[in-house]
């Protein structure tokens, strides 16, 4: 059982052996490959990445859609330059299981655009797409180094600390509703929803998610006092900015990511506890976590009409809105359940009309796995469901890895982790993930799990097992 289910996870994929085989690894990567050694500027080509990813990562709250969209095509340009001119060895390879899922998953995407009923629409989303999957592949390349690896993951907690103390500003002077984001006829429909920079408190939520999981893990990561105490403050401002957008997805998304990350911790820290805390911290602190959302519950009177909501079914007007708007989307999904109608939401906005209740005009099918479902079909699901699968597996192997030599980067592993498992749980209910702020986040996620991979038959590597030391030299 335990060989099937390595083989579905790909946790001993022989990706050296794959490689050699293949052809386009074969004539493409290291086609530049004398060009790049007598090239000054190309020996500095991961931290010249690194400040491309530093832009997206630290300038996405703050510049337009379209400024988003150019620094991820710097960003695909320079991947490819750099894949290009590449050398790669036996011992250090830039590709891993969870790359080919994803290049598995753009493959279905291309057939979805194929055959499209909107052809010219799913093609200018494939376009957007394609531009996603190659920062992921910028991202684990770039990840590998420990110390570029802490340093954009610091950059995005500075840039969500900006971000969130603008949105508690908005809390504590007030800030005018951009959207009916509250049923108007609710007690809540005068209550501030803080949405910072971003416009939309979901989307803020969204966004914050992994920031609240990297600050509580950076506590423990980040060596002196002074760094520890600013991730605790990063912690307080950005989850009391993410409890105030009133986002209910995101606080369902914020519980799914900090229980998570509780008992990874715990897992970490388990073979120094004493057997007693071993067998009752985990039970100790959901319980402590359950009884004080309990209490948030009773006596904070916002927090209990939001909780409320939740369960109001069509009684909520946003919860009746998603009910007609994902009736429909079922109804796209019956129609064509195989292969989809094509990427992106341009295709989804041609055909959803033809589907759509009266008045119920959206934009989005209001849920991730939905979504997907509508774009490529059940075998873009399949796939999808696939790729998340083997990502955790990488995180929790390479966890178990890390674990023996208590070496601090696999604090950052614990936060992809349960960012990746939170963005999923918001995503449930909404579809901000595919906004940019948040989509080029959930990348990285992926990418940081990818950047630790090592199949289980491989020795381990000093990057592994030392916490300062660089990986070997492609």
């Amino acid at each position: 059982m335990n060989l099937v289910w390595q083989k579905f996870t790909l946790s001993n994929f022989p990706i050296q052996e794959y490689l050699a085989t293949s052809y386009l690894h074969r004539y493409a990567a290291g086609l530049l490959r004398s060009w790049r050694q007598s090239s000054v500027l190309m020996q500095w080509g991961d931290p010249i990445a690194a400040v491309l990813l530093s832009l997206v990562y630290g300038l996405a709250p703050f510049v337009s859609t379209t400024l988003m969209g150019l620094l991820l095509a710097a960003c695909v340009a320079f991947w490819l330059l750099l894949t290009l001119s590449d050398e790669t060895t036996p011992r250090t390879s830039l590709v891993t299981p969870i790359h080919l899922l994803v290049l598995l998953y753009w493959g279905i995407a291309v057939v979805a655009t194929a055959l499209s009923p909107v052809k010219k629409a799913a093609l200018n989303d494939l376009g957007t797409l394609t531009l996603y999957l190659l920062l992921f592949a910028l991202c684990a390349r770039v990840l590998r180094s420990p110390r570029l690896r802490s340093w954009i993951i610091a950059i995005y907690l500075h840039a969500s600390l900006i971000t969130s103390v603008y949105g508690l500003r908005q809390w504590f002077f007030g800030a005018t509703a951009l959207a009916t984001w509250v049923d108007p006829e609710s007690p809540l429909s005068k209550t501030t929803r803080v949405y910072s920079y971003l416009g939309n408190p979901n989307l803020l939520a969204g966004y914050l998610l992994p920031a609240v999981v990297f600050s509580l893990v950076a506590i423990f990561a980040w060596q002196g006092w002074s760094k520890k105490a600013l991730a605790l403050t990063m912690f307080i401002v950005n989850t009391s900015c993410l409890i105030l957008t009133f986002s209910r997805g995101g606080w369902i998304g914020l519980l799914a990511a900090i229980l998570i990350v509780m008992a990874l911790l715990i897992y970490w820290w388990s073979v120094q506890m004493p057997p007693f805390w071993r067998t009752w911290s985990l039970p100790i602190i959901f319980g402590g976590l359950i009884g004080a959302l309990l209490l948030a519950v009773i006596f904070v009177e916002p927090v209990r009409l939001r909780v409320v909501s939740i369960f109001a079914d069509r009684r909520d007007s946003s919860n009746n809105f998603r009910r007609h708007v994902w009736d429909a989307v079922f109804e796209m999904i019956r129609d064509r359940p195989i292969i989809g109608i094509g990427p992106g939401h341009n295709s989804f906005n041609k055909v959803y009309p033809l589907y759509q209740h009266p008045r119920y005009t959206a934009l989005s099918a209001y849920s991730v796995l939905l979504e997907v479902t509508v774009e490529t079909g059940f075998i873009g699901l399949g796939c999808f469901l696939w790729l998340i699968i083997v990502s955790l597996n990488a995180g929790y192997l390479q966890l178990r890895r890390l674990r023996e030599s208590t070496n601090v980067q696999g604090f950052w592993l614990i936060g992809a982790i349960a960012s990746m498992v939170g963005m999923l749980a918001h995503g449930a209910v909404d579809t901000v993930w595919f906004r940019p702020e948040v989509n080029s986040l959930w990348w990285l996620m992926v990418a940081l799990i990818a950047s630790y991979w090592l199949p289980l038959t491989q020795d381990r590597t000093p990057e592994i097992n030392s916490p300062n030391q660089e990986p070997a030299a492609n």
